[in-house]
């Protein structure tokens, strides 16, 4: 699966969530992913819903760095955000409360 894929399934997937789901994950997140298909994405969580965008988002709240294998597992549920964080193959730079909801956000 290429990153684009797993941000296309991402889309499909905040596109199931209504605005109740959403609320408390307000805000841009913006994903750095590096090595092999790497490729830079922000989704934008507002209340009319969510938007995955490619590119770099000016205004991000919290950044997510990390290899985009370990993004493609993290997004899949193979690997758990709190120990890639630990581990070291997850950075987080910006608002630690938001990168607290990532997994609400992409699961």
């Amino acid at each position: 699966m290429t990153t684009k894929e797993v941000f296309d399934e991402i889309q499909q997937r905040i596109n199931q969530k209504n605005s109740a789901q959403l609320v408390d994950s307000q805000g841009v997140y913006q994903f750095l992913l590096t090595g092999t298909d790497a490729a830079e994405y922000c989704v934008r969580v507002n209340d009319e819903g969510g938007k995955v965008e490619e590119g770099k988002a000016d205004d991000a709240g919290v950044t997510v760095t990390m290899t985009a294998d370990d993004f493609k597992d993290l997004a899949n549920g193979k690997l758990n955000p709190m120990s890639a964080f630990m581990g070291g193959k997850l950075s987080v730079t910006g608002d630690m409360s938001m990168a607290l909801k990532l997994q609400t956000l992409i699961g």
